[in-house]
């Protein structure tokens, strides 16, 4: 297809040699560079739109792979910022033989320790849960009936979704406080205001619920947990007295220090029996993989901005081969080689910068909406948006220098006679 070209001198050769009379090629305005580049994505926009789907593919999995992990971690700081990273655990080691029982009185002693400022306990009765006497009694596997102590919530940082927690007085008759998730399985997944209370059945024995748990993400075993009074459960289940963990809390500046006596001070006599965990160091790990995975799907979207750039390069190169008739009559008009070349790359340049434009939008919209489904505050790195517009200009220039340099190196003679 032929396009309409600025007037340009009528004398012929503008590729003559230095020091001739005939006139150079009038100067294009960037006004007309635009148009001509513009020209062959608007005659022949399927085949443009296919092309700068590559790109766009390319530019939007940029945008994912950094914007995702970007939102995750800024929850994941939400949460350590909220949650603190003073809280220990502290546990027998597993796969004892015979089991290691910490003291009764463990808590107790982890509360003397100078830097603690609380320290709570909670024990396995290994009792079964399920839902009333009519239920088969596996529909509670999975759950487990942990004796607590009434001041168990500051020490994993916990919060009551609704009802109220265990105290002095609750504690010591058949009540039970529902995990997040424990409620959810047993079908009260929160308490109604001035409804009678529902009640479960533990071990053929009736309990009452009075609260259901928020999530608690440095104690996620509490979540699948139904918490049972520390009298009621010796009382109630014929609990030994035993803990099974302790969670303690100290001062930020002093967690290692306390980490490092914890064991003795729980089971002096054989302190290597007791293990010490610092229940935010999952969510770090959690960070941590989420980094290394950002950076291999960085690495696939650079796979795929190069394949996008490729399809790109490919069609240019058709271009102007079924533009040759074009480019001959341009070249016979007085267009200087330099100006195909900057039309074919302005347009290379252009259709990557279109796909990079939708790209951007489809990358952007994906987070948002990725991050709204999780719950997660929405990021889009700044980095990403501008590395994403620069990336498809230079891959726009780097697909179109060969065909736009082929195109330049035809004579009016060679396109016209190939048509």
């Amino acid at each position: 297809m032929t396009s309409a070209a600025p007037a340009f001198d009528s004398d012929p050769a503008p590729d003559s040699a230095p020091g001739s009379d005939r006139t150079k090629p009038v100067r294009l305005a960037p006004s007309d560079v635009l148009r001509l580049g513009l020209l062959g994505i608007r005659t022949r926009r399927m085949r443009a739109a296919l092309s700068a789907l590559g790109i766009s593919i390319g530019i939007a999995t940029l945008i994912l792979v950094t914007g995702i992990p970007a939102s995750s971690q800024r929850d994941l700081n939400a949460q350590l910022s909220a949650l603190g990273t003073n809280t220990l655990r502290a546990e027998p080691q597993p796969n004892q033989s015979p089991p290691v029982l910490l003291p009764e009185n463990a808590d107790e002693s982890a509360a003397r320790i100078g830097p603690v400022t609380v320290a709570s306990s909670v024990a396995n009765t290994h009792a079964l849960v399920r839902r009333s006497d009519r239920t088969d009694p596996q529909d509670g596997s999975g759950l487990t009936v942990l004796a607590a102590k009434s001041d168990l919530l500051p020490a994993v940082n916990g919060k009551i979704r609704s009802g109220r927690f265990l105290n002095a007085s609750t504690e010591r008759f058949p009540t039970v406080v529902l995990g997040y998730r424990a409620a959810s399985r047993l079908g009260i997944p929160r308490l109604v205001p001035g409804a009678e209370a529902p009640q479960i059945v533990i071990d053929d024995r009736w309990f009452t619920v009075i609260g259901v748990l928020d999530e608690l993400p440095l104690a996620p075993d509490l979540d699948r947990s139904v918490l049972v009074g520390w009298q009621a459960a010796r009382t109630e289940l014929g609990f030994d007295g035993h803990p099974t963990v302790i969670y303690v809390k100290a001062r930020e500046d002093a967690v290692e220090d306390v980490a490092a006596v914890l064991p003795a001070s729980l089971y002096p006599e054989l302190p290597g029996m007791v293990r010490v965990s610092r229940p935010s160091d999952a969510l770090t790990a959690k960070r941590a993989t989420e980094t290394t995975f950002s950076a291999l799907f960085l690495g696939l979207a650079g796979v795929a901005l190069l394949v996008g750039g490729i399809g790109v390069a490919n069609t240019m190169y058709i271009s102007v081969l079924e533009r040759r008739r074009e480019i001959g009559l341009r070249r016979a008009l007085g267009a200087g080689r330099g100006q195909i070349r900057v039309q074919f790359l302005t347009e290379s340049v252009a259709l990557s910068v279109l796909g990079g434009i939708a790209g951007t939008l489809i990358g952007v919209l994906a987070t948002l909406a990725y991050a709204l489904y999780q719950g997660w505050p929405a990021v889009v790195p700044p980095t990403a948006l501008v590395g994403g517009t620069v990336g498809a200009v230079l891959i726009g220039m780097a697909a179109g220098v060969y065909p736009s340099v082929r195109a330049a190196r035809l004579t009016p003679t060679e396109a016209l006679a190939a048509t």
